[in-house]
Order: structure tokens, then sequence, then C-alpha cells
């Protein structure tokens, strides 16, 4: 292994770990804020982005990349809560679509205000322009890399 074999590895872990802290930090200023936990905010902000704010729960599944079961028990929490609400989907009567509701919606709202200050302070401040140019670069490439492969297995 090269030195800069090791330099990548060490990369990678230090990825991981950074990611891990930050996300354990945003759900902690979350619920300290009296919020949701934070994958309730993807799940929001999936739908509220989407036409219509609705999407079938496969898609919503796709979209946060979880698995169906998964997508399912969150979205009973979130529907239980007033968030969303579930629509038939009239030409597969086995699915649903899940629907932002405008408790959800304001929900999205209040929990990206947390959200967002928790970026800044943990993350953006620490990033130069420069900074973000290259981790734009890269991280698009890679992102870029893996969906080709992605692709080439489906065929």
């Amino acid at each position: 292994m090269t030195q800069l074999d090791e330099a990548r590895n060490s990369l990678w872990r230090l990825f991981l770990t950074v990611h891990t802290r930050l996300v354990e930090q945003v759900e902690q200023d979350l619920k300290q804020a009296g919020l949701p936990p934070f994958e309730w905010y993807d799940v929001l902000v999936a739908l509220k982005q989407a036409p219509g704010r609705r999407l079938r729960l496969s898609e919503l599944a796709e979209v946060l990349l979880v698995n169906r079961t998964n997508i399912t028990r969150l979205a009973d929490r979130l529907e239980k809560a007033g968030l969303i609400r579930r629509e038939a989907c009239v030409d597969d009567r086995r699915g649903a679509f899940a629907v932002l509701t405008k408790a959800g919606s304001a929900m999205q709202q209040k929990m990206w205000k947390v959200y967002s200050q928790s970026i800044a302070q943990y993350f953006g401040r620490y990033l130069t322009e420069a900074d973000v140019a290259v981790f734009t670069r890269a991280l698009s490439a890679m992102l870029a890399a893996v969906d080709n492969l992605e692709s080439a297995n489906d065929e």
C-alpha cells in the first residue's frame, strides 16, 4: 500500500466519522428544540419538493435510499403525527401515495430553522470557497461514478 492509498483510506475513515458525528449533533439540536427526529426532515423535504407534494411510498424509499419496510414504518409515524397523509393509488391497489399536509410543511420549516443553523455551525463555517469547490467536484464525481455502476448493474 502506498502513502497515497493510506492517506485516502484515512480520509475515508475521517469522512465516515465526521458524517456520523455531525448527524448525531443535528439530531441532538433538533431534540433540544423539541422537534422530531432528523429522518422525519428528509421525508418532509422530499415531499415538499415533489410534484403535487406527494410521492408513492416506493418512490419516497428510492429518494431517501431506504428500503420499503423502513419507509412504511416511518410513514406510519409521520401520518400518526398528522404531518403526512396517505392516498390510495388508483392504478395500483397495493400502492399508496404519501402526501405532505399543511402541518407537515410547517414542521419542515420549523425543523429547517434548527437544521440550517446546525449546518452553518458544524459544517459550513469550516469551509472556504475553495474547499466548497473541491468538495463539490470530488463528491459529484464519486456520485456520478457510483450511479454509472448502478446503471450498468441494472442492465
